[in-house]
C-alpha cells in the first residue's frame, strides 16, 4: 500500500542483474510460447491424418517434422527420367484426364487426401477389385500392408524393385486414396493426367530408405469410372515393380524402403522378399 501511496515500484529494488534476468525471462516466453503452440496444433494435425507408418506419438511426430524439410516442392511435377529408364516404355499408353481438380492432400507419413475423399461403398469396391487383381495372378498377393503397418497391401512374390517387401501398392480406408509405386514414364504419364501426385518424400537417393523415387499418391475416385482408371494404374505398378520392364534392381544389401517408423515392421515371412534383401 505504501509503494501506491510514495508511487515507489518494487521493480526499482532490482538489481541490474535482476533486471536484466527478468526481461531475459519474459523474452523468451514471449517468443517461445507462439512457437509451442504453433507446435502442438501441428502435432494435432498430425494425429487427426489417423494411424499411417509412423506411430501416433511425439516422437513420431518430431521424426516427420525432421523429414519435411526434405520434402518436394512441387509434388505435381514428374521426376527427371533416369538414365537407366531412358527408352524403356512404361506400362500405360495412354491415360484419360482425371475430370476433377486435383484435391487437397496433407502430411508425409501418413500421407492422406483430405478433399474429394471416396465413400464407404466406393472404397469397398475398389478394395475388392485389388483383391480380385492378386486372385487372377498367381505372382500377386494380398496381405498387411509393409508401408502402413496395418491395412491391405498388394504384393508381388518375386519383386524386382526396391519398395517395402514387394509391396505395389494400399488404399486407405480413411480417404480412399492409394500409395503405389510406378515405372517413371508411368508416374510422368499418370502426374500429367491429374490423377496423381508424387509422396513428398519420393525423391531418390538416401530418401529411398522411406519411399522408392516413383512412389505416388493416386486420389481416391468419385464414380464407378474412375474405379476403371485407377485399377489400369494398379496393373501398372504390379507390372512395374514385378519386373515387366526388364529392368532389375541390382543386389547390394540395402535394406527395403518404407523405414519411415522402423518400430513395428510386420512380419513378411509368407510375402516375396525384395532383391534389395539379397534374395533371389
Amino acid at each position: 500500500m505504501e509503494s501506491i501511496i510514495t508511487g515507489h515500484s518494487p521493480l526499482n529494488d532490482l538489481s541490474s542483474t535482476q533486471a536484466f534476468n527478468l526481461i531475459t525471462s519474459f523474452l523468451v516466453l514471449a517468443i517461445a510460447l507462439p512457437f509451442l503452440l504453433a507446435l502442438h496444433q501441428d502435432y494435432l494435425a498430425f494425429v487427426a491424418l489417423g494411424p499411417g507408418g509412423t506411430p501416433t506419438t511425439f516422437g513420431g511426430f518430431l521424426r516427420v517434422k525432421v523429414l519435411s524439410l526434405f520434402a518436394l516442392s512441387d509434388p505435381y511435377v514428374p521426376a527427371p527420367i533416369p538414365q537407366r529408364f531412358q527408352g524403356t516404355p512404361g506400362y500405360l499408353v495412354d491415360l484419360a484426364k482425371r475430370q476433377h481438380p486435383r484435391p487437397c492432400t496433407r502430411g508425409i507419413a501418413p500421407h492422406r487426401q483430405i478433399t474429394q475423399k471416396a465413400g464407404p461403398a466406393l472404397y469397398k469396391q475398389l478394395a475388392t477389385a485389388i483383391e480380385a487383381i492378386a486372385g487372377s495372378n498367381e505372382t500377386l498377393c494380398i496381405g498387411t500392408s509393409c508401408f502402413e503397418k496395418h491395412g491391405t497391401g498388394l504384393f508381388s512374390t518375386s519383386p524386382a524393385k526396391r519398395t517395402c517387401g514387394g509391396e505395389i501398392c494400399h488404399a486407405h480406408p480413411s480417404d480412399g486414396s492409394m500409395h503405389l509405386t510406378l515405372h517413371p514414364m508411368d508416374a510422368k504419364i499418370v502426374l500429367e493426367a491429374g490423377w496423381a501426385e508424387r509422396h513428398p518424400l519420393a525423391r531418390g537417393g538416401w530418401l529411398q530408405r522411406f519411399v522408392p523415387s516413383g512412389f505416388v499418391m493416386v486420389y481416391a475416385p468419385e464414380s464407378e469410372e474412375d474405379i476403371e482408371v485407377l485399377l489400369e494404374i494398379v496393373k501398372a505398378a504390379a507390372w512395374y515393380v514385378s519386373g515387366g520392364d526388364g529392368v532389375k534392381d541390382g543386389v547390394d544389401n540395402r535394406r527395403d524402403s518404407g523405414y519411415a517408423s522402423a518400430d513395428s515392421v510386420p512380419p513378411m515371412e509368407d510375402l516375396g522378399k525384395s532383391v534389395e534383401d539379397g534374395q533371389p
